[in-house]
């Protein structure tokens, strides 16, 4: 996965030197914040005002010396197990999925626990400031809440169950910090290159009360999906091409995750690598709508936290990441009088049309975003 990784980074990094692309940053699922054009202005290029999927960070530039403060809320749901691209039952992990700690006290032949749902909500505030027309730099405090409710089979064997568990952490997520460069900003074609750095803010050993095969609660370190942060420092870089004529923008993005090494408990979560393409229309000043197809691939974890173990999918490394195809949709609403002029809302909602999962793992149902923005 890192080669496949930094092979498309790098073929990117090249194509900067014909101005057909250029990088943009983008945060985690559920924790994106964006820039936009000055309400009601004209944009560098001289097209009309850029907009664009508000989920997509360092897709615009903004005017030396303005300040954006922005908050965001984001939301995930998912439910439904699955092997590659099929569904598979509850009572088929119970049965025959190894459970890979199977041989170590108290541990079954099969994972016994079965996740049911899961939901994430993160609360994102964001500030952005451009000491140059060509270069805006922000920095991004999150915080998160997850929870997740799994069904647990009775004994070793069998489809018996005995009830259900639900576990929930919440706290400061991994900060990021960084920028966008415009490579090309003059006319209507535009080049940015971003990059960012995540910091290991969030907590990667909390723990929570599960239900054993063997009908006892249990206190134990949750599994990976269940820890707030990544626990490594991370780079994010991007590179973004966008361009307009009259009402309408489109654009196309690479992004990728590159986590730097492995965290203190000794596993480091898989790199991702992106591909996404957007189109937006802004019938008047007020509103802009836009659509976006995302194509991504997340690589398993590499390593190993000794205290993560259990008859849980969620505790195997192997069961993570995957090939995900997601449509997105929006709108971005710009106040033009009265005491809020000037501040910008935006709502958006993606669902994955294709997901191809190292599994089993639960599938995403939806991911939906609501956000403030307000420049200064």
């Amino acid at each position: 996965m890192k080669k496949q990784l930094m092979t498309a980074l790098a073929l990117a990094a090249g194509l900067t030197a014909a101005p057909a692309l250029a990088m943009d940053l983008n945060t985690a699922k559920g924790g994106h914040m964006a820039t936009d054009a000055m309400p009601g202005k004209m944009a560098h290029g001289g097209h009309g005002a850029m907009h664009g999927p508000v989920g997509l960070m360092g897709n615009n530039l903004m005017p030396k010396g303005k300040v954006m403060l922005g908050y965001r809320f984001g939301a995930m749901s998912m439910s439904g197990n699955r092997i590659g691209t099929s569904r598979i039952s509850d009572d088929a992990i119970a049965t025959t999925v190894p459970n890979v700690f199977f041989g170590a006290p108290g541990q079954p032949p099969t994972l016994r626990v079965v996740p049911q749902e899961m939901t994430m909500q993160m609360h994102m505030l964001g500030l952005m400031y451009a000491p140059t027309d060509r270069l805006t730099l922000m920095a991004m405090l999150p915080w998160v809440e997850k929870s997740m409710t799994s069904l647990t089979y009775a004994g070793p064997a069998g489809t018996a169950t005995l009830g259900t568990s639900k576990m929930r952490a919440s706290g400061l997520g991994d900060i990021r910090v960084g920028g966008t460069y415009g490579l090309v900003t003059k006319g209507p074609d535009k080049v940015l290159l971003s990059m960012a750095l995540s910091l290991p803010t969030g907590s990667i050993t909390e723990t929570g009360t599960m239900l054993s095969p063997m009908g006892v609660p249990m206190t134990r370190r949750m599994a990976y999906p269940m820890q707030l942060g990544s626990g490594t420092y991370d780079l994010l870089p991007a590179i973004s091409y966008r361009t307009g004529a009259g009402r309408l923008n489109w654009g196309a993005q690479l992004r990728g995750i590159i986590r730097l090494g492995s965290n203190d408990e000794g596993y480091s979560l898989g790199d991702e690598v992106a591909v996404s393409a957007w189109a937006s229309y802004r019938p008047g000043p007020a509103v802009s709508y836009w659509g976006r197809i995302e194509a991504a691939r997340l690589g398993r974890i590499d390593g190993r936290d000794r205290l993560i173990s259990g008859p849980m999918q969620g505790a195997n490394p192997d069961f993570h990441g995957g090939d995900t195809i997601t449509l997105s949709a929006g709108a971005d609403f710009t106040m033009q009088n009265g005491p809020l002029k000037g501040h910008m809302l935006s709502a958006d909602i993606g669902v994955p049309v294709y997901q191809d999962l190292n599994g089993p793992r639960l599938g995403t149902d939806w991911v939906l975003g609501v956000g403030w923005r307000r420049m200064f």
